[in-house]
């Protein structure tokens, strides 16, 4: 598999690279960010944990790294971060642009199962297998063994971190008091949901608590 670097940038002691490459899942070059920390240049540290971060709707691999400051938690924590593309692009599917939360910047992480988007809209196979196979032959510093995943919005499933003053939230779109309900029901313990009052469904939110989402994951991969 042959991977293009577009640009290597400094970031908080480590490298963020913007990279990409044509992904058989897809059908179509895919860009992807790859966070570097400090610690996966230094050869006697061994392998480091990665932690995946999904985006939501209409982004693209470049909004969180780029406004979610979670390469400074990384950095502290030595985690490398892999922002994966939303959907496809480029295919010229009819209709794939007519919306903004379906088709191009909106894959929703599945695989379709109906024409003529079953061609290429196969975002779960990408992120869970040919994306991760892909960085680990490239990266051998990286540990396929301690992987973890995080997102926001369609790249959360409704947000692991969620705030009151989600405009979404307050639409109902969100329902976490569903599944707390169902949790207590079926008698799972240890589901620990946070609610932050006033904070909305932006990157502002995001990078505000950008270093917890970091830290957890660190503690279960190390």
């Amino acid at each position: 598999m042959v991977i293009t670097t577009k640009a290597t940038i400094a970031s908080f002691g480590g490298k963020l690279l913007k990279l990409s490459h044509m992904a058989t899942s897809t059908g179509c070059e895919m860009n992807f960010n790859l966070y570097l920390p400090p610690q996966a240049f230094d050869k006697p540290q061994g392998k480091i944990p990665v932690l995946i971060y999904l985006s939501g709707l209409t982004c693209t691999a470049d909004n969180c790294s780029e406004k979610g400051f979670f390469q400074h938690g990384a950095s502290k924590n030595g985690i490398a971060v892999l922002y994966p593309d939303t959907s496809p692009r480029g295919l010229n599917i009819p209709g794939e642009d007519d919306s903004w939360d379906f088709g191009t910047g909106a894959g929703f992480y599945v695989d379709a199962t109906r024409e003529p988007y079953n061609k290429g809209y196969n975002m779960y196979t990408y992120v869970t297998d040919e994306l991760p196979n892909t960085i680990f032959e490239e990266f051998p510093q990286l540990d396929s063994k301690r992987v973890s995943i995080t997102g926001h919005s369609m790249g959360g499933h409704g947000a692991l971190m969620l705030g009151t003053g989600d405009n979404f939230y307050k639409q109902g779109q969100l329902l976490p008091e569903n599944l707390e309900k169902a949790a207590a029901e079926a008698g799972i313990k240890g589901l620990h949901i946070r609610y932050q009052p006033d904070y909305d469904h932006s990157y502002y939110t995001m990078a505000s608590f950008a270093d917890d989402h970091i830290a957890h994951a660190a503690h279960y991969l190390k």
